[in-house]
């Protein structure tokens, strides 16, 4: 693990607007930096006290966020994205102030489409064994889960608006729903997956890393007036979260850390449910571990990552195509801010990539470029 060699702290970067924030999270593994940062009580190097509050939906997250319960949360990428375009709710300006976590997410199936897969070998053929429609959740109707889903399902040649029934449902339900013959299949955060598969009810059969290698995932999200109102504050806050992440790029850190989410005040389940899926020992190169930090390359909140979900919009008719995709999301991504940030923790310009082009499970390739040829690529769309 690298620490950094100096951390410049806020206090020297002028006074702090506001010092108590109401940060909020959903029950999942990748709700660790917020835990951490909390446990560890990271934020009082940098003038912050952190309170937590464990929301019970992605809806719950969205809706404090915009009524000002929350300053900020943990939260889907694809969550803030759906907010900025008005996508189900109402439209509020919001930000992207770092990224949280990539990877750590996973699509588990009843243990009768598992058995299906196994015996017929394609998604369609398992599929058609039902003898009706299936049913697969999802946590957030723009949410990453909703759009890994989608795009697995593509893959597999089974289209997700025609074939499948999709249903939101809140994470820590998942399982229960899955038990109750409710559901053919999910798409959700960790730990849910390992708790299918740990209490017989399902198998988890593809990684959301397998879908786009090291993928953007949670991210710490707030309302853009927050960052306008108390800029200092929310620079503060991305340092307290990046020393956080720092903290869990240690296996022991995060052997420990699943020990303190597995109470009922985070997560509730057995930590021996949590950790194997948290430590990075046991991944390798296809199906990758949750990642944090590692060394800085994680945190940055690239534009054209973002931009990715509104083109998957426009590709499943949630919205239309539009040609300031690229620039909304330059918007809601506080890059100048991170940027500042990251340097106050001792990450020097290095950590602060360009995007790397990214092959995804069908063999397309995303480069960040935003234009609608890109859309007509897919064979299988709305």
């Amino acid at each position: 693990m690298n620490t950094s060699p100096h951390i410049t702290s806020s206090a020297d970067l002028g006074k702090l607007e506001k010092t108590h924030l109401r940060l909020g999270f959903v029950a999942l593994s990748d709700a660790a930096p917020l835990v951490a940062a909390k446990l560890l009580e990271f934020g009082h190097a940098h003038g912050l006290t952190i309170e937590l509050l464990k929301q019970p939906s992605w809806a719950a997250i969205r809706d404090k966020l915009l009524c000002g319960d929350l300053d900020a949360a943990h939260s889907l990428y694809g969550l803030v994205y759906g907010v900025q375009l008005g996508l189900g709710g109402p439209q509020t300006d919001m930000a992207v102030l770092m990224v949280l976590a990539r990877n750590g997410q996973a699509i588990t199936v009843s243990n009768r489409l598992a058995a299906a897969l196994d015996e017929h070998r394609t998604l369609p053929a398992a599929l058609a064994t039902l003898g009706r429609k299936p049913v697969f959740a999802q946590t957030f109707p723009t949410g990453t889960h909703a759009m890994w889903l989608y795009y697995w399902l593509a893959s597999q040649r089974v289209h997700p608006l025609r074939d499948i029934e999709s249903v939101v449902i809140p994470p820590p339900q998942m399982v229960d729903a899955l038990e109750q013959d409710r559901l053919d299949g999910l798409c959700v955060g960790e730990p849910w997956n390992a708790v299918a598969q740990e209490r017989g009810v399902g198998r988890t059969i593809a990684y959301t890393s397998e879908v786009w290698p090291d993928h953007p995932e949670k991210v710490l999200a707030s309302r853009r007036d927050f960052v306008t109102r108390y800029p200092n504050t929310a620079r503060a806050l991305v340092q307290t979260m990046l020393e956080a992440c720092r903290w869990l790029d240690d296996d022991e850190h995060r052997a420990e850390i699943a020990q303190r989410l597995a109470a009922d005040a985070f997560l509730g389940v057995p930590a021996g449910s949590i950790a194997p899926r948290l430590l990075k020992a046991g991944f390798d190169d296809t199906r990758r571990p949750v990642l944090f930090f590692e060394d800085g390359l994680v945190n940055y909140p690239h534009p054209s990552e973002g931009a990715w979900f509104f083109m998957q919009y426009a590709r499943w008719r949630m919205t239309h195509w539009r040609g300031d995709f690229a620039e909304i999301a330059r918007e809601v991504n506080q890059t100048a801010l991170y940027r500042e940030a990251a340097m106050n923790v001792g990450l020097s310009s290095q950590f602060l990539p360009p995007l790397r082009a990214a092959r995804l499970i069908d063999g397309r390739e995303w480069d960040g470029s935003v234009d609608e040829g890109y859309l007509k690529g897919f064979e299988i769309r709305a």
